[in-house]
């Protein structure tokens, strides 16, 4: 680290921070704070999707996974790409018309109060386990940074920038910050894409440059001994790093389909809806989002092959030496996780590394931010309102100390979120990000999706028993397949749990 990186990640920080404290500025009620008074235009729109849609998982973990798997890395952008795609030609319309601040009002309204307050209490664990990937990830770029740092030290800065971030001006703020945050990264990501490109003489060579990699080196023989499958000749390179479904059909287009659900089921994006002064604005926040994801997850599927053809492990490293074999004469990383940050340090001129480094902490502190947002939504008016009720008066003092008191629980239920965030990632710290974000997201589609959509599609025709029922067995049934190890992937479980008692919910109506 120089004190080019240092000031290029300064000016990045500074930016963010300023913009938050601005944001702060039009916040004068619960409304502005939650959704922007419902005066936002498409772009910040966008920016309020992508802020928390692009985080650790969409950059550093998409270059994590591609380490290990190539193009298959692509499925959380390409999958939230498709996502914000529906969002914006089928619900985006019927969000706005349904009168609700939050998915599980919507649910509640049609179902019941109690499927309410379930799905609510499920569905935040589900964006929980997102946040959580965001102080992963801001681990593993501080580890980079700054070596001596502990990670309890780590934990704590991401909490406060967290903070700041989202605390002062809610969804102004994530929205002016997500759409800053996404200018900085289509520079991070796409500069970076034309520097690999120059560099590796093309795709192709890159690709070419790998393979001989694995065949004339010890670093083929590396994979079995890390668990991972052997590479042996074209075929089994072909197979792992130039296929959607490296890591098998079920698997892979699972995780697809999970971030498309999630990004349907979850509050964050709905806010960001209905933040918009009009269906057409909101339509297009929405549409935009869909355009430029997929090409960013395209980006850091390409920082991660780079990364692979010129590092290798210390695992790999450790196994190698374990086994006799003579270690390539090549860098190390510690973990996957180093991929991204690595490359702007090690690549890429100081400045302009640092500009990007900053930009990373920001799409992790904006997508941790965003998600958190979400969640202390969920909890303060699903579930804290209710068991703290305002007060009854009809007076103007009486609303105004409604709203006062609206806004202080989300704001303290926000700072609790990330602190618990912050504590819990501590102790994680190695993780795979994006195995975080496909467990999020499956529990949140698996919650929310299939009541919210019979609520706003369906209204009056499934009983609302075998909703409450929904609710309750297929996060269970996600849950089960993940932990147990059941083939396929955890959603196509939940889900068909959830259809199950749809179907039943409408013979029985």
């Amino acid at each position: 680290m120089t004190l080019q990186h240092i000031l290029g990640i300064a000016g990045v920080l500074a930016l963010i921070i300023g913009v938050g404290l601005y944001s702060g500025r039009k916040v004068s009620g619960t409304k502005d704070f939650t959704t922007g008074g419902g005066k936002v235009g498409s772009l910040l729109v966008c920016g309020s999707i992508m802020g928390a849609l692009v985080g650790s998982q969409a950059t550093i973990g998409t270059a994590q996974l591609a380490f290990h798997y190539g193009l298959s890395a692509w499925w959380f952008t390409l999958g939230s790409g498709i996502g914000c795609l529906l969002l914006a030609l089928f619900y985006t319309k019927p969000l706005r018309e349904s009168g609700c601040i939050t998915e599980l009002s919507i649910i509640a309204k049609e179902y019941g109060g109690r499927a309410g307050e379930l799905g609510s209490a499920l569905c935040s664990i589900g964006i929980f386990i997102s946040v959580l990937a965001q102080f992963v990830a801001c681990g593993g770029l501080i580890s980079v940074l700054f070596p001596s740092v502990g990670i309890l030290p780590a934990m704590v800065i991401s909490v406060l920038l967290m903070a700041v971030y989202v605390i002062f001006g809610g969804a102004w703020g994530a929205g002016m910050g997500g759409f800053v945050k996404l200018l900085l990264l289509c520079l991070a990501c796409f500069s970076g894409l034309i520097f690999i490109y120059i560099w590796s003489g093309g795709f192709t060579a890159l690709f070419n440059h790998i393979e001989s990699l694995f065949m004339t080196t010890t670093i083929g023989s590396a994979q079995s001994l890390i668990g991972l499958s052997a590479i042996a000749g074209h075929e089994d390179f072909s197979s792992r790093f130039l296929s959607l479904v490296a890591r098998g059909p079920v698997k892979d287009i699972g995780s697809g389909i999970s971030l498309l659900l999630g990004v349907l089921a979850t509050q964050t994006y709905a806010q960001a809806i209905l933040s918009g002064k009009s269906h057409d604005a909101a339509r297009k926040g929405a549409l935009i989002s869909a355009v430029i994801i997929p090409p960013l997850g395209i980006a850091g599927v390409m920082i991660g092959l780079y990364m692979r053809a010129h590092y290798m492990l210390a695992s790999e490293a450790a196994a190698l030496t374990a086994a006799g074999l003579p270690l390539p004469d090549m860098p190390i990383l510690d973990s996957t996780i180093q991929a991204f940050p690595a490359f702007a340090i090690n690549h890429l001129p100081p400045v302009f590394a640092g500009v990007i480094i900053g930009t990373l902490f920001i799409s992790v502190i904006g997508g941790g931010a965003g998600l958190t947002l979400g969640v202390a939504t969920i909890i303060t008016n699903d579930i804290l309102l209710k068991i703290f009720p305002a007060k009854t008066d009809d007076n103007e003092e009486a609303k105004a100390a409604n709203a006062a008191k609206t806004l202080r629980l989300i704001r303290t239920t926000i700072m609790a979120v990330l602190i618990t965030a912050g504590v819990i990632g501590a102790f994680v710290p190695g993780a795979i990000i994006n195995d975080f974000g496909f467990l999020s997201m499956g529990l949140r589609g698996a919650v929310v999706f299939v009541p919210l959509s019979l609520a706003l599609f369906m209204p009056g025709k499934i009983a609302p028993k075998s909703i409450l029922l929904s609710i309750i067995l297929s996060p269970l049934a996600v849950l089960a397949a993940n932990f147990c190890g059941l083939p396929g992937d955890p959603l196509f479980y939940g889900m068909g749990i959830s259809c199950l008692w749809a179907v039943i919910g409408k013979v029985n109506k």
